[in-house]
């Protein structure tokens, strides 16, 4: 029995080496870039949020706003118009579930360790 935990705790041990090893290169990959670097800023996003919606989003100039962004993983809620005019169609749920995730747990981070929430969080929290 002993030989058996020993061996499940290697395994452990190897495993959060190579997580560990994985964490130094998304953050390598982050600092290198330009977009990463600007979703650092926002509270609730970290090196792995961030180059997911990179890798995700591609040039981020095809979306007109953070909106639209939001819209194409299916955070809020569909939009449409025309004339002017637009329409909220109901949360798609169609973009990349991943990515919409990890946005979900960052959001909830970000509510949970600010010490000063703003109004929004309040609401939120209600």
């Amino acid at each position: 029995l002993i030989n058996m935990l020993d061996e499940q705790y290697q395994r452990i041990t190897e495993l959060d080496e190579h997580l560990d090893h994985i964490e130094k290169q998304l953050q390598a990959v982050a600092r290198q870039n330009e977009t990463c670097q600007r979703l650092l800023n926002i509270p609730g996003v970290g090196p792995l949020i961030a180059t997911a919606a990179v890798a995700t989003m591609g040039d981020a100039s095809a979306f007109k706003s953070g909106r639209e962004f939001a819209a194409f993983i299916g955070l809020v809620p569909r939009q449409t118009g025309s004339g002017g005019k637009i329409r909220l169609l109901g949360i798609s749920k169609r973009g990349d579930k991943y990515l919409r995730t990890l946005f979900i747990h960052g959001a909830r981070a970000a509510a949970l360790l600010t010490r000063e929430p703003g109004p929004w969080i309040t609401e939120l929290k209600k």
